[in-house]
């Protein structure tokens, strides 16, 4: 019963920031990526930024310099810290992520059930 407990979204102006967060709960051994992706109307979902395992990182183009990810891996948790937020933003944001779950391999895979970020004057 591996679960990913998404917050933060929420409405605001442009410019202005929120901080996402993804909770995991369960038997969790490892994490081998977590991160987070968005789902528009009418648009294809996009990779917004993941953390992999060893820490390194990748984002989208389109938010390099204003995301960051960051993690708290005592409590299987990953933020996402997103500053100088435009109305392109406004997405539904889904965490996606990926774990070892014992100690020989066997990993578990899957989302949570989304946070709604919306950017508008």
């Amino acid at each position: 019963q591996v679960q990913l407990v998404e917050s933060g979204g929420g409405l605001v102006q442009p410019g202005g920031s929120l901080r996402l967060s993804c909770a995991a709960s369960g038997s969790i051994f490892g994490i081998n990526h977590m991160g987070w992706y968005r789902q528009t109307p009418g648009k294809e979902r996009e990779l917004v930024a993941i953390m992999t395992r060893g820490g390194g990182t990748n984002y989208a183009d389109s938010v390099k310099g204003r995301f960051t990810l960051s993690s708290d891996n005592t409590k299987n948790t990953v933020f996402l810290q997103m500053n100088s937020l435009k109305p392109e933003d406004t997405a539904v944001y889904h965490c996606n992520a990926e774990f070892n779950i014992d100690l020989i391999g066997s990993t578990w895979h899957g989302w949570g059930q989304g946070t709604p970020v919306t950017v508008s004057p």
